[in-house]
């Protein structure tokens, strides 16, 4: 195993230039983050709303963890766009 991993490491470099370009760093970077954002919520809404059937004075805390988890796609966004 370690042999391939050095072998893979020698042609990636002999490539010359990096392995992704700035546009596919960032489309990787926005994608694994709603990813991340849709693992987060998948917990949280299932818990939300189960606090909620059980007491209604928990509604606005559980909509406050809801979105929580999106404001790291709506930074992500915000970033490519600063970034471009």
């Amino acid at each position: 195993m370690l042999e391939t991993t050095s072998q893979l490491a020698e042609v990636a470099l002999q490539q010359g230039g990096p392995a992704l370009n700035n546009q596919g760093a960032a489309a990787i970077a926005v994608g694994l983050g709603a990813l991340a954002t849709g693992y987060a919520q998948r917990g949280i809404g299932s818990a939300a709303v189960g606090a909620v059937a059980e007491d209604d004075d928990m509604f606005v805390p559980a909509l406050i963890f809801t979105a929580l988890p999106e404001t790291l796609i709506i930074i992500a966004f915000v970033t490519i766009f600063i970034a471009n």
